[in-house]
């Protein structure tokens, strides 16, 4: 028998407030994507130690998926979400006053940290307020509503960055983060069906092997990986330097590009989470289409003759900004497969996914940028579109890496399941 506080009036009041906290991380997250060109002034680095920055973040984040899961079964989200508000809000202080390569690493690894825990602590939330369909449209909708934050790092704080400076910019940020978290501990509770007790034999270990142990789990992994790494690798490093020095736009107007990302996600979210909520069967194939969306777009402008018409570009971007609500489905598959107890670990893990693929991809993007500068004498520009063509073109070989481990857990899922 349900709780009858399922779905009530409270339920949307927690859940409301865990999304502003799941927005906040958002904005922290892809905060230095739009504050590449300065870093490289600020911190006087080359485009490795560029992307350095961007991949230690997503590196702590991917890394912590893992313990963070475990600790979500066990301590529940609202310790969670409130000591991600506070590495967060402590990372970007930090960050605002650094003045070097090391001081700037740090607070991208408390940002990195304290991000971890966000999203798959609200994602348990919903199984312990709501019930039935809503869960997997809510899925969908917590992806959709967090890309607000994207709109954060794009308007108000990149128009802080370029206006009044490095400091004040990364300084509301931290203002931000520190909101959300009185705002955590105020309004956020675990919810009815919260016990925090666990099988006596679920200890973490064999918590993680049985969620890993899952086909559903390992489809979910992949999934997520092959769907939300170029959409990150867009948007937290090397979009915006791309847009501008790549293909000659302005920085005023690469920025209001990037609330292509924003407006895909309010469009695209709630189709696909009704679609999967109605076809569960075919989820992966839904992912499958978008991904191949993606790839067909980014061979078109990469061989496109000179710099790419902003319809094209436009087009790209609706393309890439569709794999961030293809990549919620990796969730759905989480939660489907792994009884409630293991659900928080099972999360964690397919969350590693797209952000191991991602910091692998902006490493290498990276390097190869450094590597072709080396290579003409190192002299021009470090950023330009036949270099960006060449080192971008590697986001192929992790796709195909992805959709062929994709199908191969999709069959073993499936056979699971007759």
């Amino acid at each position: 028998m349900s709780s009858p506080q399922l779905n009530s009036a409270k339920s949307w009041m927690v859940y409301g407030f865990a999304v502003l906290a799941y927005i906040s991380a958002i904005a922290q997250r892809t905060s230095f994507g739009v504050a590449g060109l300065e870093a490289t002034e600020r911190f006087n680095a080359s485009a490795q130690i560029l992307a350095t920055f961007s991949v230690v973040q997503l590196v702590v984040y991917a890394g912590a998926q893992v313990p963070v899961g475990l600790a979500l079964d066990k301590l529940g989200p609202k310790i969670l979400i409130t000591t991600g508000a506070v590495l967060m809000t402590l990372g970007q202080a930090f960050l605002a006053i650094s003045t070097n390569v090391p001081m700037g690493l740090v607070g991208r690894v408390m940002v990195g940290m304290g991000d971890a825990m966000v999203f798959v602590s609200v994602l348990k939330l919903l199984p312990l307020w709501f019930s039935g369909s809503r869960i997997p449209i809510l899925t969908q909708l917590t992806g959709t509503f967090g890309q607000l934050g994207q709109l954060i790092s794009i308007f108000p704080f990149h128009m802080m960055l370029i206006g009044i400076g490095w400091t004040p910019a990364f300084s509301m940020l931290s203002a931000l983060a520190f909101a959300t978290l009185v705002t955590t501990v105020a309004f956020v509770r675990n919810g009815p069906r919260w016990t925090g007790a666990q099988p006596p034999a679920a200890h973490q270990g064999s918590r993680l092997a049985a969620a890993i142990k899952q086909p559903g789990t390992r489809l979910g992994f992949w999934t997520h990986f092959t769907t939300a790494f170029m959409a990150n690798v867009f948007m937290m490093s090397w979009g915006y330097p791309f847009l501008v020095q790549g293909q000659g736009i302005d920085s005023a107007t690469a920025s209001s590009l990037m609330t292509v990302f924003v407006v895909v996600a309010v469009l695209v979210g709630p189709l696909l989470g009704a679609l999967t909520s109605r076809y569960p069967q075919r989820r992966s194939t839904f992912a499958l289409a978008i991904i191949a969306w993606i790839l067909v777009m980014w061979i078109i402008v990469l061989l496109w003759p000179g710099h790419s018409p902003m319809w094209l570009l436009i087009v790209l971007m609706i393309a890439i900004a569709a794999g961030g609500p293809a990549s919620v489905i990796s969730f759905d598959f989480a939660r489907t497969f792994n009884p409630p107890h293991l659900m928080g670990t099972a999360t964690g893990v397919v969350n590693t996914g797209g952000f191991i693929g991602a910091f692998v991809t902006i490493y290498v993007i990276g390097f190869i940028m450094d590597l072709q500068y080396k290579a003409g004498g190192s002299t021009g520009e470090l950023y330009n579109l036949p270099a960006f063509r060449i080192a971008l073109s590697f986001q192929f070989l992790m796709a195909a890496l992805g959709v062929t481990f994709m199908l191969i857990e999709r069959g073993k899922a499936r056979r699971q399941q007759r």
